[in-house]
């Protein structure tokens, strides 16, 4: 087998276990939270601390890979990502478990940041179209299996084995690598923008901090004001770097078009909506309706399996019609979606959801691919590649943001109704705190096991209806995030924005809207 196919084969299977690592831990969250004891916040962390490591390093470790060669970098980030996913399956505490997350993040934004550029570096300008749909192919089957691999491994190998298993397939694709890859050119130019660096990744942890433990300190406390103002500072500072440097490592210049700054709206408000919701949606799938791991990553069937199907329809359209208008029409569908999931009752099935899991599940179909064409037509060919990795750390910024955004406003919520319905129970001093962290990460059953026989009933009743309040309630702030981003898709992805339509013009097409009119 040629090279070409030894890399384009190493490339998928990278990308399918960093992929799948973001879906699959979902099922899993109750296992874990029951296993190691953890709490609300160490659950959110599980998710988060992998989000984080992989989109503050994404950008930094591309720009690595020019200077030292990309298949150095590759392979080193798939021993990090072996290495952590080992300790992550032999995790005792929590604490353990979420720092070898964050390494594991890392190690997969070494893989994702050179992925693209190794295929390019293998496949001719016209065979590469090919061979980025099948590593396109590869990320949409990650995210619609994940759900279920993780419910049949959890069921029936234990949680560990979500992280196992990439063990054996690591080695086995950075053998590969070594053995086949041939390796790449160094830019001896290149250069690492280590205060760029510094600053984003500080900014944004200290904002996912803030988020996830302002209900716990209190929004106005010290430490809480201490987090914002640095994160704003922090921030700052990388703007004004970046603007400042020659070669910085988010060229803040590319959002001087207004369609290139909606392509990353976009991604933001689909992972900040859609994605982040099945954290919660799994918990309440599990704990409240008391399915096992495997019966919740089947439920999820019809929202991966549309998203996947509906995927290359949505891309041909796309190209013919209007990219923005699938965009915008596909992120309304997911936030009509979401409204749909919204209302339930206490007396409700999985059922309740299921017609709000098909339609976001075709919005989201309709949003990847021309999201994916968004994102590096608006720039010269040159910088796509810069371009695709600004893309994918919106993509992960809008998983960990969302994620702790929604489960503060989710967490005051079941707060304030469990205090409202539990108002006339006696119940021992401080247990309504220690019972609302419980509900929170879906232990509702496990809290009301520890009150008064006489007051177990009315609290774990209690438990269940906050429960699924707050979940209404994060359902309709999801649905809103993707509003908003949808109109803003329809009015800054503009087609004049597009590089190749200055060069397409002359053959009577335009890459938004398909053939130019007869003049």
């Amino acid at each position: 087998m040629a090279p070409k196919w030894w890399t384009l084969l190493v490339v998928c299977l990278a990308v399918f276990m960093l992929l799948l690592d973001i879906t699959v831990v979902n099922v899993a969250l109750p296992d874990i939270r029951a296993d190691l004891h953890s709490s609300f916040t160490d659950i959110q962390w599980v998710i988060d601390a992998y989000a984080l490591g992989l989109a503050s390093l994404l950008l930094a470790t591309g720009s690595l890979g020019d200077l030292i060669g990309r298949r150095r970098v590759f392979v080193t980030g798939l021993g990090v990502f072996i290495a952590a996913s080992m300790v992550c399956g032999l995790a005792t505490s929590p604490l353990m478990l979420n720092l070898a997350r964050g390494v594991q993040g890392a190690g997969g934004a070494m893989m994702f940041a050179t992925s693209l550029a190794l295929i390019a570096q293998e496949f001719s300008p016209g065979e590469r179209g090919a061979a980025f749909g099948l590593w396109g192919a590869t990320t949409g089957f990650a995210v619609a299996v994940g759900p279920l691999v993780g419910g049949v491994l959890t069921e029936h190998a234990g949680w560990e084995w979500i992280f196992f298993v990439n063990v054996p397939v690591g080695i086995a694709t950075a053998a590969m690598t070594l053995a086949r890859v041939p390796d790449s050119e160094r830019d001896r130019t290149a250069t690492i923008d280590w205060a760029g660096l510094v600053t984003f990744s500080g900014a944004l942890f200290c904002l996912v901090l803030a988020l996830i433990r302002g209900n716990d300190e209190g929004w106005g406390s010290t430490p809480i004001v201490a987090l914002l103002c640095a994160s704003a500072a922090l921030l700052a500072a990388f703007v004004a770097l970046e603007l400042r440097i020659e070669r910085p490592m988010l060229d803040l210049r590319l959002f001087s078009k207004p369609a290139f700054t909606g392509a990353q709206i976009v991604a933001f408000s689909l992972h900040a909506s859609m994605f982040s919701m099945f954290l919660y949606l799994v918990l309440y799938l599990q704990n409240i309706l008391g399915y096992s791991p495997l019966e919740a990553g089947l439920r999820f069937l019809p929202v991966s399996l549309l998203a996947f199907l509906a995927a290359p329809v949505a891309g041909k359209l796309a190209e013919r019609t209007s990219i923005r208008a699938f965009m915008g029409a596909g992120l309304f569908l997911i936030g009509a979606g979401l409204l749909l999931m919204g209302g339930i009752v206490v007396s409700d099935d999985w059922t309740t959801l299921l017609a709000g899991f098909v339609i976001a599940g075709v919005g989201v179909g309709c949003v990847n691919p021309p999201l994916a064409t968004a994102a590096i037509g608006v720039v010269e060919p040159a910088r796509s590649g810069a371009a695709s990795g600004i893309n994918s750390t919106f993509r992960q910024v809008g998983i960990a943001t969302g994620i702790a955004g929604l489960g503060a406003i989710f967490q005051a919520q079941v707060s304030n109704k469990l205090s409202q319905l539990l108002s006339g129970t006696p119940l021992p001093p401080g247990a309504e705190s220690r019972l609302a962290e419980a509900v929170e990460s879906g232990g509702a059953q496990t809290a009301a096991a520890a009150v008064p026989p006489s007051a177990r009933h009315a609290v774990a009743a209690a438990g269940r209806q906050a429960f699924i309040h707050g979940l209404n309630e994060i359902l309709v702030v999801a649905a809103l995030v993707a509003f908003v981003g949808g109109a803003l898709a329809l009015v800054l992805v503009r087609q004049r924005d597009f590089v190749a339509q200055r060069s397409e013009a002359s053959a009577g097409r335009r890459p938004d809207r398909g053939p130019l009119p007869a003049r």
